[in-house]
């Protein structure tokens, strides 16, 4: 599968090249593109698109061959011995949940296994569940995590003055220079939780792994629902997102889209230092990231480097552009774009996932219904560290 989803992501790169290849030509010749270059154009736009579809499939399908393999691994107590007592206890709990002997669970975090190629594998249903709210909700992967184990309100510091050094006389006593804080940032507990029901049947068919189908459930459902709060949460009955929590960093020229040089401004008008950042990323939905490979700066080059290698994100400016469904799109009043050293902001997660089974709620049907919960809660202390766009 391996060498087929590398020649995948070979292809899309030829592909983006001679689209390119097109557009530079005509922008050389200063003309508008001609019918055939027109037609050949959107034919490499929508194979583009066809190839980041297939692209996507591989890896959600390698990931699950991942996790189908470890699952093995674990009946078979194949599984290394530095993971196998936390991996089966987990299998247990599931297993005991399925059978009907158990009616409730708490998953915690579990240290995560690298494969032979050092790709994560994640054993555990917790790693499981938050590998797969990832892919829908990326502010789970960008942003800090603090876990902790009660749900007491925890403060964060948000500096408002640093530190100065200044030039100093020989023998002479240095002044003292503190850092101040303005405020503190609070953060709380919001429950997100979820219902699924199983069939009987499927239940008791000893074919099917529950633990990785529950996961999938659990971490889809549970990963859109966390992912709208933590990127456009007000921050009242929920928290505050990181969008809502960002400063504003420049306004589009129009009401609906925006150009290179409202990027390029953007990205700019965050501080050089926090620029310098390791972790500094752009974050905006697919269509905005549509409209992104378009665009070029006054020399004529695209701002837009599709991902070089497997595994490696598309860039922008030169730095990774995540897709966040959750976003808003570019229309009147919106933050479309946001940018910035994106570990800056705080995501505090209490506990692990619970999750519970109830054979009466859906009695008469046959089904089993599983309830999925977590508590987590977002801000951002250093509003200054990440920037939106605003459409007009």
């Amino acid at each position: 599968m391996k060498e087929y989803l590398d020649r995948q992501v070979e292809i899309r790169q030829q592909a983006w090249h001679q689209a390119k290849a097109i557009i530079d030509v005509a922008t050389a010749e200063k003309r508008d593109l001609s019918a055939e270059e027109e037609q050949t154009y959107s034919r490499l736009n929508d194979e583009l698109n066809e190839r980041a579809a297939t692209i996507a499939k591989l890896r959600e399908d390698e990931s699950r061959e991942l996790r189908m393999d470890a699952a093995t691994r674990e009946i078979a107590d194949q599984v290394r011995p530095v993971a196998s007592a936390s991996v089966n206890e987990d299998v247990a709990m599931i297993r005991a949940l399925i059978k009907g002997e158990s009616r409730s669970a708490n998953f915690e975090r579990r240290d995560v296994l690298k494969s032979s190629t050092g790709s994560p594998v994640p054993t555990s249903f917790y790693n499981q569940v938050i590998m797969k709210a990832r892919l829908v909700a990326p502010v789970l992967a960008t942003s800090t995590v603090l876990n902790t184990a009660g749900g007491e309100n925890l403060q964060i510091p948000r500096l408002s003055t640093y530190s100065v050094g200044t030039v100093n006389a020989e023998a002479a006593a240095l002044g003292e220079s503190d850092p101040a804080f303005s405020a503190f940032i609070t953060l709380g507990a919001f429950k997100y939780g979820f219902l699924t029901q199983v069939s009987q049947e499927l239940l008791e068919d000893s074919g099917v792994d529950m633990l990785s189908f529950l996961a999938d459930q659990v971490g889809n459902a549970l990963g859109f629902a966390v992912g709208s709060a933590l990127t456009v949460g007000t921050g009242t009955v929920e928290p505050t997102g990181i969008v809502a929590a960002s400063s504003v960093g420049g306004t589009s020229g129009t009401a609906t889209g925006f150009t290179a040089d409202n990027l390029i401004d953007l990205y700019y008008s965050l501080d050089g230092a926090a620029r310098q950042l390791p972790g500094v990323g752009w974050m905006m939905t697919g269509q905005s990231i549509g409209r992104v490979r378009k665009l070029k700066d006054t020399a004529g080059n695209f701002v837009f480097q599709p991902a070089l290698g497997l595994g490696s994100p598309d860039t922008l400016l030169g730095q990774p552009i995540f897709e966040n469904p959750s976003m808003a799109e570019a229309t009147t009043g919106t933050k479309s774009v946001i940018v910035g050293h994106l570990p800056s902001y705080y995501v505090r997660q209490v506990g692990g996932i619970k999750l519970d089974r109830s054979d009466d709620f859906a009695f008469s049907a046959g089904l089993a219904t599983f309830r999925a919960t977590m508590r987590v809660d977002g801000a951002l202390p250093q509003s200054s560290h990440i920037k939106h766009l605003l459409q007009p």
